[in-house]
């Protein structure tokens, strides 16, 4: 990553403006065209430094439901299962921690039915067990990566 990509990730954490050229104000800011930060952002997609770019929404708030899931992947198969767990539509994010249960992700989808189809069909084609960690009391974090 240039400084101009690390200030894009920087910048688009803390939110994305609401308006009819969203891209055109959120390039202003960082001194480029729309077309330039839609293309940065697109390579950064491709090169895997970022996993999504999109809004991030509480799924509670809007009808659905979601979880947390955690799994132990053996480290020479972590690449394989992340691959599979990101497959899925409904995986908001996915990270690795130095723990046993080394892989966490949340699952959010319209209906409690489709959070249980996904953590099924994750555990069928991994061969690994999820562990399903529902939410019990909501706790508002503020969360920011500095690239």
């Amino acid at each position: 990553m240039d400084d101009t990509d690390r200030a894009i990730v920087n910048a688009l954490q803390g939110g994305f403006p609401v308006s009819e050229t969203p891209f055109a104000d959120a390039a202003q800011s960082l001194g480029l065209s729309a077309e330039q930060l839609i293309t940065r952002i697109k390579v950064l997609r491709q090169r895997g430094v970022l996993s999504r770019f999109g809004p991030m929404y509480n799924a509670d708030r809007f009808g659905g439901h979601n979880t947390l899931v955690a799994m132990e992947v053996p480290a020479e198969r972590f690449d394989e299962v992340t691959d599979i767990v990101n497959s899925f539509a409904e995986v908001a994010h996915n990270y690795q921690r130095d723990h046993r249960l080394n892989m966490w992700f949340v699952i959010a989808a319209e209906t409690r039915e489709r959070v249980a189809q996904v953590l099924t069909e994750v555990q069928d084609r991994t061969g690994l067990l999820a562990h399903d960690l529902p939410k019990l009391t909501e706790f508002h974090i503020g969360l920011k990566f500095e690239a």
